[in-house]
């Protein structure tokens, strides 16, 4: 059963088509990675799903739980069960971490705030009166917003390049993390151009210069993503990869 699925999306940005005729469908209860190199279309994907300003103004549409969702403001959308991590996790100046965590937690006890975090390898104790401030390290603020999401309780997470900014032990982390959404029944969309972040999903969707160029497993995936690129006329190539096309 398709939870979410995007029909024939099409997006202009001052003038520039970014997305060019997408048809994806994510079925429920599964892990899907989008990849591709930089520039893509795949966080592009990620803000119109969410409905942010600016990517709502789309040709196509956009069905979760079989309910057309795209005359709908992300505020609306995050109601029906639809969240997004982003890359860069935003900062809630003079917020405690405990508080932030307890905001938007379908249990709103400090039980559950120990349980997410622990999730993700922290500490209640040594984290919960810290303020989500500069004082915190990029990969810290990862962790907690993650944390933030595992309380809620989402129907649809989408996580913007889960691993940026995060060290080899707390990507394991990231993954347990990962691996919990799932089992409590979420839908997990990884945007990604890491191969051990694409390696944690079930099905994959190539994206290059705002198409779909490939989709399927991650074993199909992976040998286009890690050694060659599909015949697109993106002026980007990844590092690394080789230009087969």
């Amino acid at each position: 059963m398709d939870i979410l699925q995007l029909r024939d999306i099409k997006l202009k940005l001052n003038g520039k088509e970014i997305i060019k005729g997408v048809n994806l469908n994510f079925r429920k209860g599964e892990v899907h990675a989008v990849v591709g190199p930089n520039g893509a279309g795949k966080s592009t994907l990620a803000y119109l799903i969410m409905g942010l300003e600016d990517y709502r103004n789309i040709e196509g549409d956009i069905v979760f739980e079989g309910k057309s969702i795209k005359n709908l403001d992300v505020h609306e959308r995050a109601k029906r069960g639809i969240t997004l991590a982003w890359q860069e996790p935003a900062r809630y100046e003079g917020l405690s971490i405990e508080k932030f965590i307890l905001a938007s937690a379908k249990e709103r006890r400090i039980e559950t705030v120990r349980k997410v975090l622990k999730k993700v390898g922290m500490d209640l104790e040594a984290y919960k009166n810290r303020k989500l401030d500069k004082t915190l390290s990029g990969g810290e603020r990862k962790k907690i917003e993650l944390a933030s999401i595992l309380a809620m309780k989402p129907k649809l997470v989408m996580l913007d390049e889960p691993d940026s900014g995060i060290d080899v032990a707390s990507l394991e982390n990231i993954f347990d993390a990962i691996k919990f959404l799932k089992e409590e029944g979420a839908t997990i969309i990884l945007i990604t151009h890491s191969s051990a972040v694409l390696k944690q999903a079930e099905n994959a969707f190539l994206i290059c210069n705002g198409m779909v160029i490939e989709k399927g497993s991650v074993d199909k995936i992976i040998p286009y993503f890690e050694n060659k690129c599909l015949p697109c006329d993106h002026k980007n190539i990844p590092m690394g990869w080789k230009n087969e096309c």
